[in-house]
């Protein structure tokens, strides 16, 4: 981890080091991904870097890695889930414009159901 970047405890960091339950569906030595407590899809995974990174801004070359192998999880989720055949999305937030809720990077897998449109339309 970078000298600058700031450590900040969050709820996914106790999460990660298992001082908080969760249902947990995978971890290794990279990342770690559990249920969110309140899924807005029948599939509604967390998949956060096990280093805190705040937010997509705050990644460096360091965490390619990371980055790459919540990708890779999040495919192996889909199939344990059942969805890859019909689909799912991956949303990372960032920030107060992006809706980002934790200050700890993480990608939403969502599905079992029709996502519905990208964006909502704004009037």
């Amino acid at each position: 981890m970078s000298e600058d970047r700031k450590i900040e405890e969050t709820i996914f960091s106790k999460i990660i080091r298992k001082e908080l339950p969760s249902d947990m569906l995978y971890q290794d030595e990279l990342v770690t991904a559990f249920r969110d407590i309140t899924p807005r899809l029948p599939t509604h995974v967390l998949i956060v870097p096990n280093r805190h990174i705040p937010t997509v801004d705050d990644v460096t070359a360091d965490d390619e890695a990371a980055m790459g192998r919540m990708l890779t999880v999040a495919r192996k989720i889909a199939r344990d889930e059942g969805i890859e055949a019909n689909g799912y999305r991956l949303i990372i937030n960032c920030r107060e414009h992006g809706r980002q809720e934790v200050p700890h990077i993480h990608m939403h897998l969502l599905g079992g159901a029709d996502v519905g449109p990208m964006l909502a339309k704004r009037d």
